[in-house]
């Protein structure tokens, strides 16, 4: 589990097709250094498992349901990936209970630069639209942020320059995929609430 903030960036090194899977190979300077084979690392808000590491360096294997279903279709060498450690049971909740499980991805559709920071318009899936209420939490790229405004079908976020400078949401511009998590404890209540009205 996660907490959406984000603790570094890594540029990917190299991207190498195994059939049903990806192997993406990052490079994060001492990031890695108390990983090890096995664990887990949020990439761009996405649970993927080391599968080997250095202090700087980590290879990870995405399975093609993953990388369809993710941002990861789009990925290149020399993109930048937000990267966070999973959280301690001793360590401050930051931002709020992120998974690492990606709902789906949305698109950008406007970036307002602001005197200080940006706002960011996004793409809001009718599905996924009652699960996402004005002043809640949001994971957009593995990033904990506060849902501004909401629409229809589009929302809005307000990015401070202290998130703006730790991740990669400095390059997003209209058309980015992101990755998308909506808050989980709405959807735990919905499908308790459901089958509690099934069982009476």
């Amino acid at each position: 589990m996660f907490t959406g903030i984000i603790q570094a960036t890594g540029e990917i090194l190299s991207l190498e097709n195994r059939g049903d899977a990806l192997s993406m190979r990052l490079r994060s300077p001492g990031f890695f250094a108390h990983c090890h084979e096995g664990d887990s690392v949020a990439n761009d808000g996405v649970c993927l498992s080391v599968e080997k590491c250095t202090a700087d360096e980590a290879t990870f294997c995405i399975m093609h349901q993953t990388v369809e279903n993710t941002s990861f279709k789009q990925a290149s060498v020399g993109k930048w990936v937000n990267l966070e450690l999973p959280v301690r049971a001793d360590s401050l909740m930051g931002g709020h209970f992120v998974m690492g499980h990606v709902d789906t991805v949305i698109r950008v559709l406007n970036v307002f630069p602001r005197e200080t920071g940006v706002e960011v318009d996004l793409e809001l899936p009718a599905d996924l639209n009652r699960y996402v209420i004005r002043r809640g939490s949001i994971s957009l790229n593995g990033i904990s942020l506060t849902v501004a405004e909401k629409n229809k079908d589009s929302l809005r976020v307000c990015i401070i320059p202290e998130t703006l400078s730790r991740t990669n949401l400095k390059n997003w511009v209209p058309g980015t995929l992101v990755n998308v998590e909506v808050d989980m404890l709405g959807k735990y209540i919905e499908n308790y609430l459901k089958d509690r009205n099934l069982a009476e």
